[in-house]
């Protein structure tokens, strides 16, 4: 099989897609194999392909691909989500610039455009995973909102309302005035914003020439005033409680109460209460039964409640609020503060508190009816990669709250509440079902007279039910996939997602699964420019994935993102990361096409030096690939590809293939390049799961375009527990190549060595030493007159040099490594002198510290020698 003379990965990556497609390498049906699956995170259909999503997805590709090789039923499961804020709102902006309102249509009319929307964009993303390589099982595609999905959400949800875990009551809720809907606490990002404090004048209603100074960052809200707070033990303010103040402009007067919620230290120390507006008001407004007046309409305007400024946005009522404050002589002075404020997850607009009715779960009961939610993480059942998100878990399971799952939207799952004219209401599937039900209320409905409730079911609510209901877990016809793949294997996801979903889905999981609905959690990093920025459009520091790819292949991007993605930690995204994934495309191309140019003869004798590089190459190539099987373990998949990079670039490439390499005019006995060949097969199986598509290329050209099996399905290598080859016979001939830059010699200048050991490594491997090394090697002869030495480990070695030896430089040098070797002892004293290390650290780590001390204290004794010597 012919390859280009350069790496281009657009010429195999569209033709190995389509190949793995064609023959449905990646389709998953229940059979006797063991099964290994993965469920997507299921990214928005509004989605584009970003920075974030490539390093997710590709991690999921690398266990699936593992796993798939490893002779497992290998199953991923692709799809999408509704994202009912974000769809609502990208069809809003698509109806306003055809100049039509929302308002002006039906509920159904609006349902008709943003099923548009979805059919036409919502499967972009998807289909940009591909380029990447992400061997999902495609004929597995689903959407939270197809039908069978979309009877799960409402099943579950009759199910709990039953069950008395869901209910509907009036609390204050967080609302987002842009989308015009509730969120859950989870969906309010807090962040720390420059603001004002403006201190105004709250006049006393017995003498217009006493006040008291309140400090808000919020004045827009005094309309909704109905009390002002001091803490009972604040001395300058107890004269005061129990009288009665003017609400500034408004002059609605209100008293004056304690409570020792107040801090006595913030502001001025008294506390403006307006109950309709911050969630601990609210609660104090109910401790002293205070009335409430929402001043703000749902789109963040002034409402009739307010007064002053009705109709005008919230922030512009600031601005006028301040003016007239201060034209009144209320506004006693202005300072900068920067305090913290919540902002929509998914607008960004900044949140209201807002008194509201609407549909809550009851957190707390569930959670004791599964306690598993929290003991299945805590105990390692279901393990968190990195660990040290169990604490983050801990903290939000141990102080949940009600879950708030009901949105003012028309785009998702409608809440199955139904309601008859008087405002009795029901839960049930359909207005039939809901009919019944009002019947064993010994209530008489007509289904035409009711109505259903108008709000839909917040969108995790659905991807909570993700690992059951993509197999239809909740049908009859479902029962066997769901037997089969449940519980799931492994999920890969981001941490800022472990209470919106992954405890959801444990807690579902549960309910309905029975157990848990996945073994292992790994948490991906932040993708961050080097400035530790999060990547943004809105910044514009984040690269457009399909331009990488198009750059520098779907390899190279894979590799140069996961050499620098260690679990749970933040990736300092840098181009030239990518650029070194590419070049190393290029080398195993390059070692491909040097291998394929060798030519063989069987009556040429194979070499001691090729014997000898091979047997040290199997031994150094099976025990990587036992140190990658523990790095995946432990899901350290950036050590596992460190691992294949350096056998790779620096084993096979540098020692191998230079030790194999014939001279100019000779030729390989046929065996010796098939052992090549194979070793270089076994490489590209290990490397398969990073680097699909160049390892599918150059598996098919090794075996003639016709393998037994093409890598992707090929088996992936297992190590047979060989031990760690001796590095020594390389450390000589490093050493040798350093004396050889330093003296100006001709690396094809054959140079006399002797070496002064009788290291059983150095006698098996003369022949690979010479090779590599361009030397005649003498093991155990005289030290020649004129000569620099080396170490090799602890082994000393004279080069035979036909040039003078600058006797000082020598000396320096000698010295120099001996300060060196000094200063390294000292470091691995003060480890062993640490009673903790020594009584925590395994023992193995132990005894590596020891035999390091040993070693150097050796080279020491050999280093002075020669010192003496000169």
């Amino acid at each position: 099989m012919d390859i280009s003379s350069k790496y281009d990965p657009s010429l195999i990556e569209d033709k190995w897609y389509q190949y793995w497609m064609e023959n449905q390498f990646f389709h998953s049906v229940p059979d006797e194999r063991e099964s290994y699956c993965i469920v997507i995170p299921p990214p928005n259909v509004t989605g584009v392909l970003h920075m974030g999503h490539m390093l997710n997805n590709t991690i999921q590709d690398v266990l699936i691909r593992r796993a798939r090789m490893q002779g497992k039923n290998a199953c991923w499961v692709p799809g999408t989500d509704h994202a009912s804020i974000a769809t609502e709102a990208k069809v809003v902006k698509m109806l306003a610039e055809k100049g039509i309102a929302k308002k002006d249509l039906s509920r159904d009319e609006f349902l008709e455009y943003a099923w548009e929307w979805t059919h036409k964009y919502g499967g972009i993303i998807l289909e940009q995973l591909k380029k990447l390589g992400a061997s999902c099982d495609w004929n597995r595609t689903r959407f939270t909102m197809e039908p069978s999905l979309y009877d799960a959400v409402i099943d579950v949800f009759i199910d709990l309302y039953k069950k008395g875990l869901i209910y509907r009551g009036t609390k204050m809720v967080n609302w987002d005035p842009q989308g015009k809907t509730t969120l859950s606490d989870e969906e309010v990002i807090f962040k720390e914003v420059n603001d004002n404090l403006y201190y105004v004048k709250y006049v006393s209603a017995e003498n217009p020439e006493e006040f008291i100074s309140v400090a808000t960052a919020r004045p827009e809200t005094i309309a909704g005033d109905v009390a002002v707070c001091v803490h009972p033990d604040d001395e300058r303010y107890k004269a005061w409680i129990g009288k009665q103040v003017a609400v500034p402009l408004i002059n609605r007067l209100v008293p004056v109460i304690a409570d020792d919620y107040i801090a006595m230290d913030f502001g001025t120390g008294v506390l403006k209460v307006t109950p309709a507006h911050d969630i601990n008001d609210y609660k104090i407004g109910e401790k002293y039964k205070l009335p409430v007046y929402d001043t703000l309409n749902e789109d963040g305007t002034i409402s009739e409640a307010g007064i002053l400024f009705v109709g005008k946005d919230r922030f512009e009522a600031r601005k006028l609020w301040i003016k007239d404050l201060e034209q009144n002589g209320l506004l006693l002075k202005t300072e900068a503060y920067r305090h913290n404020v919540g902002f929509s997850e998914r607008t960004d607009a900044v949140v209201e508190p807002r008194i509201s009715t609407q549909w809550f779960m009851d957190m707390q009961a569930f959670m004791k009816k599964n306690p598993n939610v929290l003991s299945s993480v805590m105990n390692d059942e279901i393990s968190f990669h990195p660990p040290k998100f169990k604490n983050t878990y801990n903290h939000w399971i141990s102080n949940i709250k009600d879950w708030n799952i009901s949105r003012q939207l028309w785009w998702g799952h409608r809440i199955p509440a139904w309601y008859a004219p008087d405002g009795q209401y029901v839960v049930a599937k359909n207005a039939d079902g809901a009919v019944a039900e009002f019947a064993k209320n010994h209530k008489t409905v007509n289904a035409d007279t009711l109505k259903q409730d108008e709000d839909v079911l917040d969108t995790w609510f659905s991807s909570w039910l993700w690992p059951i209901s993509v197999f239809d877990g909740f049908t009859e016809s479902g029962k066997k996939e769901l037997d089969y793949y449940y519980p799931t294997n492994d999920l890969v996801t981001a941490p800022e997602i472990i209470f919106f979903w992954v405890a959801r889905m444990i807690m579902a999981g549960y309910e309905y699964g029975g157990e848990k609905p996945f073994k292992n959690v790994y948490f991906t990093g932040i993708v961050r420019d080097k400035l530790r920025r999060k990547m943004s459009k809105s910044l514009g520091n984040s690269p457009d994935p399909l331009d990488l790819i198009s750059q520098y292949g779907a390899d190279g991007v894979r590799m140069g993102m996961l050499l620098c993605s260690p679990a749970g930690n933040d990736i300092l995204f840098d181009e030239s990361q990518v650029e070194q994934g590419r070049n190393f495309c290029n080398k195993i191309w390059n070692a491909y096409r040097l291998i394929s140019g060798w030519e063989t003869d069987v009556n040429t004798a194979v070499r001691a030096n090729e014997t000898q590089v091979l047997a040290w190459f199997e031994a150094k190539a099976d025990f990587a690939a036992g140190e990658m099987d523990k790095a995946f373990e432990e899901f350290r998949l950036n050590d596992a590809l460190m691992a294949i990079y350096k056998l790779v670039w620096d084993d096979f490439c540098s020692v191998l293939l230079e030790a194999i390499k014939p001279q100019h005019g000779e030729k390989l006995h046929p065996q010796t390049l098939q052992s090549v060949k194979q070793h270089f097969d076994v490489l590209l199986k290990l490397l398969h799961p990073f680097m699909p598509f160049i390892t599918e290329e150059l598996h098919h050209a090794l075996h003639g375009s016709n393998p037994d099996k093409p890598c992707i399905v090929d088996a992936y290598p297992k190590s047979k527990g060989m031990a760690l080859p001796s590095e020594l016979p390389l450390t000589l001939v490093a050493e040798i190549r350093n004396v050889r830059n330093s003296k100006g010699i001709s690396p094809k200048e054959k140079l006399d060595v002797v070496l002064m050991s009788n290291d059983i490594v150095f006698n098996n491997n003369t022949a690979l030493i010479e090779k590599l090394a361009n030397i005649n090697l003498n093991i155990n002869g005289s030290k020649p007159e004129t000569a620099v030495s080396v170490m090799a480990g602890t082994s000393q070695a004279f080069i035979k040099l036909n040039i003078a030896v600058n006797t000082e430089a020598e000396k320096k040098r000698l010295q120099d490594e001996i300060t060196y070797l000094q200063g390294f002892m000292r470091s691995v004293d003060a480890k062993l002198s640490n009673e903790k290390f020594v009584a925590n650290a395994k023992q193995d780590v132990v005894d590596r510290e020891r035999q390091k001390k040993a070693d150097a204290e050796q080279k020491i004794l050999s280093l002075q020698t020669q010192l003496q010597s000169l």
